[in-house]
């Protein structure tokens, strides 16, 4: 655990004192014993990459060019380099501060005061010093360890945000992805059947030519026609509009985006076990909420501190000479070394503000710890329950679409034998267009529920992967 591994750093290298203000205990929180929607067949997590469940090379590509070149990542690590800084800034005054100083000056006089200037001293004179002097903050209160602690859970939950954007832009990837593989199979299926409608109107045609079919026949073609023709600029555009989506993602400019395996080709990933308990080491959003609430916990006491006095000690060592040349000999040395001791007596209600504000914060860090959590249940119940409707609704497409094919085929055969009218035929086509899009749609957005299931489970069970997301908290 990464608070176990660095606690108590600060603590040994100060003086040893009592800290003001409450310790951190992380609150109770009741959890479900199990999701409501959990499914039959699971996968314990490994560490594994979850997204390479699909199996598309070009998939995996991808993800590594965003993890590279996403800007809002590189945002996100940049705050955490940021924090990481105020944590040393913040946790310096722990440590002695020791600086030099060196000094030259000339003093002249004007020759009415030369009288005034003892013997033994030239006009104008020079004066040498060299100093090392330390300053440390005695920590006695512990109002430094306090903002340290602070600072520190401030780094950790800004390193959970920057987990959090892990995995967000993984899943974006990914969903968009499949949404592009769904529209890329969507106008596949849009341009076959123009392609059969257009056989279809030429071959009307013909018939009206020959007297065979009245005119009413070309135009009930046509208008099937003209509806496909009029959908596939609508997926054009969509698949256009998703490629650059991806390209933000990727941190690039708006351009082509690679395919790999088709829609149908992609492995449904198996949905990952777990238990809803879980989630509290693992979900990002989750332990960045944990992490601002031990911040606002630990800045109770660095307020309360402020009751009680500040004590410092300063110290300087060095010499001072009229002559340059023998500066550093014994007899120039010099030294003083000072205690300071300040605390407040009345501040009006300065620090009983701040003690009270503290307060109010740590108050409401922990409304959002627990609102974050009950979110994150309802989030995994969510997707869950999505997968299983979608299973559902994939099955019975799967069966409406293989029944609507049937009855065009036997629609085409009956009409061809002389049995119904064209108008039969152009119901049973009509039906299945629309029925061969919304199958495959729902196919892609099966993919995406899983995908979905993976960020809402958390995706930090992966250690070593790209995206450097370690579960060690």
């Amino acid at each position: 655990m990464r608070r176990a591994a660095i606690a108590g750093t600060a603590l040994a290298l100060c003086v040893t004192g009592c800290m003001m203000g409450p310790n951190y205990h992380r609150p109770e929180t009741p959890t479900p014993k199990a999701y409501l929607y959990q499914p039959k067949e699971t996968v314990q997590p490994t560490d594994t990459d979850w997204w390479k469940g699909l199996g598309d090379p070009v998939l995996d590509q991808l993800i590594q060019e965003a993890l590279s070149n996403n800007k809002d990542l590189m945002i996100a690590t940049a705050n955490v380099e940021q924090a990481a800084a105020v944590l040393t800034q913040t946790r310096s005054p722990l440590f002695p501060q020791v600086s030099y100083g060196a000094n030259g000056t000339r003093i002249g006089f004007s020759s009415s005061l030369t009288e005034q200037v003892p013997v033994n001293v030239t006009n104008p004179t020079n004066y040498y010093s060299v100093l090392a002097g330390a300053t440390w903050q005695i920590d006695l209160w512990g109002r430094i360890r306090r903002l340290s602690q602070a600072a520190q859970a401030d780094l950790f939950a800004t390193e959970d945000a920057r987990r959090g954007v892990i995995l967000t832009l993984i899943t974006q990837l990914t969903t968009s992805y499949v949404q592009l593989r769904a529209l890329d199979d969507e106008l596949v299926i849009a341009e076959r059947t123009l392609g059969v409608y257009d056989a279809q109107l030429k071959l009307t045609r013909d018939k009206f030519e020959f007297g065979q079919v009245s005119q009413m026949n070309v135009a009930q073609v046509e208008s099937q026609y003209e509806t496909v023709a009029a959908k596939i600029p609508q997926l054009r555009n969509q698949i256009v509009l998703t490629e650059m989506s991806i390209g933000v993602l990727l941190g690039r400019n708006p351009g082509d985006i690679p395919r790999g395996k088709s829609l149908q080709d992609l492995t449904p990933m198996t949905v990952p076990a777990g238990v809803p308990s879980e989630l509290l080491e693992r979900r990002p959003d989750i332990l960045q909420a944990e992490e601002q609430l031990v911040a606002a916990t630990a800045q109770i006491g660095a307020a309360k501190a402020l009751y009680f006095p500040a004590i410092s000690l300063t110290g300087q060592y060095g010499t001072g000479s009229t002559q340059l040349h023998n500066l550093f000999e014994t007899s120039t040395r010099m030294w003083h070394y000072t205690g300071d001791l300040t605390g407040p007596i009345f501040t009006g209600g300065s620090i009983t503000a701040q003690v009270k504000q503290a307060k109010a914060q740590q108050q409401a860090a922990l409304a959002n710890y627990q609102r974050v959590i009950e979110n994150a249940f309802a989030d995994v119940d969510q997707s869950l329950s999505t997968r299983e409707q979608l299973l559902a609704q994939v099955a019975a497409q799967e069966l409406l679409v293989k029944a609507l094919t049937e009855y065009s085929e036997f629609a085409r055969l009956q009409f061809d034998a002389g049995y119904v009218p064209y108008s039969t035929v152009l119901q049973a086509e009509q039906e299945l267009f629309p029925q061969e899009l919304n199958l495959d749609q729902a196919r892609g957005e099966l993919l995406a529920s899983l995908v979905s299931i993976y960020r809402a489970m958390g995706g930090a069970w992966v250690a070593g992967s790209p995206s450097g997301a370690s579960s060690a908290h």
